[in-house]
């Protein structure tokens, strides 16, 4: 036996297992005021989509890769792709609308008119403080099936207004377009056909880039010669109303394309519908507005907030997509589609600025009626009442506490614009009465305990 003195063993150096709290680059948490300005605007949208006829449907957030593969042009660099899950490649969905042109062409859907509320994934560069995110909701809204020219579109765009309008975001106007005009636009300066696509896609980022900038990414980037991108810069950057539709059909180079014309012809249409709809004063023909999808194939608007006249950002885009369907249709079936998605995270910011300049107080809950005690050891008589008003469908709550202060109960139902107290005492037990007290006005009257519940569906105004 060693008589010489154990050391004692040095403790392994622990790795330190606290992980940095943040959320993804491009993510948000939403605290329960976020959540409830979200879920109102969601609502609202909803109520529109359902005004309009149509049906809720829903898919998952991540699909086949080769189904999102060659649909987005230059953007399609932005799909966040998965690791190998059991031998499928797959990839988050960028949007909703590839997604819902597999759906019809996989369930043999000729003809529906859908909405879809849900979160897309896109590993774009994103700038928190303008509503731009990685991860974030749209609402779309579309119409598949044969119908007559410009109905649908001139309906989609309706829609798009009336949730501007309900959801009072401020000023705002829809650009539209067309595809047809644009790619004969090309043809008539100059531009071979196989390029189409990607000056399309360089007319698209007028919106954020001025045109020096466009015309050189044009001519050093995508070979174009300089005379043809002059040709384009005099057209795209033209905008005006139906005036300006009319006044393109006299313009000699442009009407050689029979494209061109084709596009001057649906948009002339389009103009009178919205007319019939009330809504032309909120729509402008903008020849910049190219919306870099590949997949559109017909009438394309985007709608934008206004500060002092004056574009402040994208809110909602879409247009028509009639060859989609057919990418995924085992007979390559057409099922012509028009549609509108709402990029609600942008009114969300919009939204919650709003209500902060005007100093207003967001409703987290939606609790109608709080049971408070005003004595101690009536937590099982405060029970039975939230049972039965909760069994009426009256949204009640009371204190997790067995004997809460009577002054923070009342404090409580103050600070969160609960509108009405139900208040047990001893004496209130004795006599099988309750006070229901006012929480504004500060009224209280006494109920038969039988006649609470009555009472109270009677003062909200529940049947």
């Amino acid at each position: 036996m060693s008589t010489e003195q154990e050391k004692p063993r040095e403790k392994p150096q622990e790795k330190s297992s606290k992980v940095q709290l943040k959320t993804p680059k491009g993510t948000r948490d939403y605290g329960p005021e976020h959540t409830a300005v979200r879920n109102d605007v969601l609502g609202r949208i909803t109520e529109v989509f359902k005004r309009h006829g149509a049906v809720n449907i829903d898919t998952p957030i991540f699909e086949l890769k080769d189904v999102l593969t060659g649909k987005y042009g230059e953007d399609s660099k932005l799909i966040y792709d998965l690791a190998d899950q059991g031998g499928e490649s797959l990839s988050l969905r960028y949007d909703l609308t590839v997604p819902f042109a597999r759906y019809l062409a996989m369930n043999k859907i000729t003809n529906i008119k859908r909405y879809q509320i849900a979160k897309v994934y896109r590993r774009d560069n994103p700038s928190i403080t303008r509503g731009r995110y990685r991860e974030f909701y749209q609402c779309d809204y579309d119409i598949a099936g044969q119908y007559d020219e410009m109905i649908p579109e001139a309906e989609c765009v309706f829609v798009a207004a009336e949730i501007l309008k309900s959801l009072d975001a401020g000023k705002f106007k829809v650009k539209v377009n067309h595809r047809l005009l644009l790619d004969g636009l090309f043809e008539s300066c100059g531009v071979p056909t196989e390029k189409f696509r990607t000056i399309c896609s360089s007319v698209d980022k007028l919106d954020k880039s001025p045109w020096e900038e466009v015309k050189n990414e044009m001519i050093n980037e995508k070979e174009l010669s300089e005379e043809i991108a002059n040709k384009i810069g005099t057209y795209v950057q033209m905008n005006g109303t139906d005036e300006l539709v009319t006044a393109l059909f006299k313009d000699e180079l442009l009407t050689k394309s029979k494209m061109a014309v084709q596009g001057l012809e649906s948009m002339k249409l389009f103009f009178e519908y919205i007319k019939v709809f009330g809504i032309e004063d909120l729509v402008s023909f903008d020849l910049s507005l190219a919306r870099g999808l590949d997949y559109y194939t017909g009438i394309i608007y985007e709608v934008v907030l206004l500060d002092k006249g004056e574009s402040v950002g994208s809110v909602a885009g879409g247009g028509r997509y009639d060859n989609l369907v057919g990418m995924f249709h085992p007979k390559n079936k057409t099922i012509p589609c028009v549609g509108i998605s709402i990029g609600v995270e942008r009114l969300f910011t919009v939204i919650e600025a709003k209500l902060a300049k005007e100093k207003q107080k967001v409703r987290t809950t939606e609790v109608q009626v709080f049971v408070a005690a005003a004595q101690k050891n009536l937590v099982e008589h405060r029970m039975t009442v939230c049972k039965d008003l909760w069994n009426a469908g009256v949204k009640t709550e009371h204190s997790y506490k067995k004997n809460p202060k009577f002054l923070a109960q009342l404090q409580h139902c103050e600070e969160n614009e609960i509108p009405w107290a139900v208040i047990i005492g001893e004496e209130e037990v004795a006599k099988g009465i309750v006070k229901l007290r006012n929480v504004i006005t500060r009224q209280e009257d006494e109920v038969k305990r039988e006649d609470l519940v009555e009472e109270v569906l009677k003062r909200l105004n529940i049947k």
